[in-house]
């Protein structure tokens, strides 16, 4: 009974303590990152993306703040004014009884001694006078008097000519030293004489060109061999031209050249140097 009537006070029974776990959550921070950062908690599954660096995230912000500051704090670009040009003070008149003041030439580098002009060469000077000589020789080629049906032959030989095929000499492919000039083949056992189908092209009469455009020039005259000066009598300008022959002298040749040209005739090989 003693103890019970006692008036010190009795301990309470303690109280069952619960465990709470405690949930953080992140928010975004505005000022730097203390260096010791706490534990990362491991990811619940490995296809889980990682964690952005908070310090790059906190980047891009700033650098937008600071791109739109500077463009806040330049001037807007201001249109270039024209400068007023410095108005140059007008040569005044002479008064009565002065002289007019004569223009002072520009002093050259040596005193004393005028700047020398520079001569053409010798090569512009024989250039100029070999173009000024050959305007005042140059003629224009004649041409001769053709009738429509040579005309129309001369074209059908130039038709023909453009599909005619190359000749090549029998085995010109085995031997090079036979060269690419025609030879007729007269071997008795040659193929290609018998033409047979599967050999080249042999010359033959079905190759050739219209009767009467043949032996001409291509500029529509007939040519005709000249050795002499005699020999132009006789030649007609309109429808003939001369070809000098290669074993004519130089005096001779030109003794030729002077007649052809009193004549009126067209020479096809004058030989100008």
């Amino acid at each position: 009974m003693a103890e019970e009537n006692s008036d010190e006070p009795k301990e309470s029974p303690r109280k069952p303590v619960r465990k709470v776990k405690k949930v953080l959550v992140e928010e975004p921070v505005s000022g730097p990152i203390s260096e010791k950062p706490g534990p990362k908690p491991a990811p619940e599954s490995p296809e889980e993306e990682k964690p952005v660096p908070r310090e790059k995230v906190a980047a891009k912000p700033a650098a937008k703040k600071r791109a739109r500051l500077a463009a806040e704090e330049k001037p807007a670009a201001k249109p270039s004014e024209k400068k007023p040009k410095a108005k140059v003070p007008a040569a005044k008149a002479p008064a009565a009884g002065e002289e007019p003041k004569k223009k002072e030439k520009a002093p050259t580098k040596e005193k004393g001694k005028p700047v020398e002009k520079k001569k053409p060469g010798k090569k512009v000077e024989k250039k100029e006078e070999e173009e000024e000589a050959e305007e005042e020789e140059h003629e224009a080629r004649k041409k001769p008097e053709l009738t429509d049906a040579i005309r129309a032959a001369m074209r059908l030989r130039r038709d023909i000519a453009r599909r005619r095929p190359r000749f090549y000499r029998q085995e010109w492919f085995r031997h090079p030293r036979l060269g690419l000039k025609w030879r007729k083949p007269q071997g008795g056992q040659s193929k290609l004489r018998r033409h047979m189908g599967w050999r080249i092209n042999v010359v033959s009469i079905g190759f050739r060109g219209p009767k009467s455009s043949r032996g001409l020039h291509p500029s529509g005259f007939r040519e005709i061999l000249v050795h002499a000066p005699s020999e132009l009598k006789g030649v007609d300008p309109k429808t003939h031209a001369i070809r000098i022959a290669g074993t004519v002298g130089g005096r001779k040749r030109q003794r030729i050249l002077e007649d052809a040209n009193e004549l009126g005739l067209r020479v096809l090989n004058p030989g100008e140097e």
